[in-house]
């Protein structure tokens, strides 16, 4: 642990310290620290800062450690540790944002719907609440569409995954030509390669009904897309460390 920048560690500490807690109150825990879609009643502000310490399970949080101290380290390292952790919360903040805007237009396209048949708001926010509807709706919409906006609704993410994807990016950004070596199968890969064609399999599983479980596709592409454009935009305006120390 010595070896470890004091910033991640404490990082470290402090995820370990929400996951051992959850496993004692349990779903009290994720309604209130998980982030749910804004429009659910269980949304609270601080949600947005506190699911990022929440992690479904022991491998959801060995993974996303593992990553924040392989990748994260070094940059910590060159940046300092303010700077690290505004970039850390701030790709923490872009995945939450996307993914909980992917989920207002699946919600809000299909009571668009709804509303020019004469369903009020009120009506259907109580449908995807409680998921009983009366099946007259399904003449306007489909079941599968209703089940996806009820899921979307009552969503809680959870994890730093959006936040690690953005340390990637950084990472591959100012180290583009270290090599990685892959689990399956057991070869080496350049950072400015791997990372890339990670964000890419998002992507693809995000627009496709694929999936590979409850996974939040688009957080991990908002944490690349802002660690992206935050580390473009330093280097371009020669962003330098003697500014937050």
């Amino acid at each position: 642990m010595r070896a470890i920048p004091e910033t991640i560690k404490q990082l470290l500490i402090i995820n370990i310290l929400f996951f051992v807690g959850s496993q004692f109150l349990g779903e009290m825990s994720y309604d209130l620290l998980a982030l749910h879609y804004f429009k659910n009643d269980k949304f609270i502000i601080s949600q947005l800062l506190t699911h990022m310490f929440m992690h479904g399970s022991f491998l959801h949080i060995l993974f996303n450690m593992f990553g924040l101290y392989m990748f994260g380290s070094p940059l910590v390292q060159i940046w300092g540790s303010k700077k690290f952790l505004f970039f850390y919360f701030s790709a923490g903040l872009g995945a939450a944002g996307l993914q909980l805007f992917i989920y207002h237009v699946e919600i809000q396209s299909l009571f668009s719907v709804l509303e020019s048949n004469g369903l009020s708001f009120s009506i259907f926010k109580n449908i995807l609440s409680d998921g009983s509807y009366n099946t007259s709706i399904l003449q306007y919409v489909d079941e599968n569409s209703l089940s996806s906006a009820y899921s979307s609704f009552n969503s809680s993410l959870v994890g730093a995954s959006g936040a690690i994807y953005g340390v990637l990016v950084a990472f591959a950004f100012s180290f583009p030509n270290s090599e990685l070596m892959l689990l399956f199968p057991p070869i080496p890969i350049k950072a400015k390669f791997l990372v890339p064609g990670l964000i890419l399999i998002d992507v693809f599983f995000g627009l496709s009904s694929f999936s590979v479980g409850p996974i939040a596709h688009f957080a991990h592409v908002g944490g690349a897309l802002t660690g992206f454009v935050m580390v473009w935009y330093w280097k371009k305006n020669q962003f330098n460390n003697n500014r937050w120390n």
